[in-house]
């Protein structure tokens, strides 16, 4: 059971680095809604964010990850990172 206790808080440590870098996102996200703002844009881009699905799609492949899975959690990353831009 030590062998488990020892793979969760791994999975912990991980956890804490992925809100790390949420909020990283976020930030400059909201920093992005700013300019955009400034500039009379719009806070959505559909080119740009179907690039970033294509890109973390690829990634997915490149680490034996299901693109599928991994397009519909960047899907929520980017709603939520939409949502702070306003």
């Amino acid at each position: 059971m030590d062998d488990l206790e020892q793979l969760r808080k791994k999975v912990d440590e991980v956890d804490e680095q992925i809100i790390t870098a949420l909020c990283e996102r976020a930030k400059t996200c909201k920093a992005i809604g700013l300019l955009k703002k400034k500039n009379g844009m719009p806070v959505r881009d559909i080119t740009r964010e179907n690039e970033v699905y294509k890109r973390v799609k690829q990634k997915a492949v490149e680490f034996h990850l299901d693109p599928v899975q991994i397009e519909a959690v960047y899907r929520e990353i980017v709603n939520m990172c939409s949502a702070v831009q306003k």
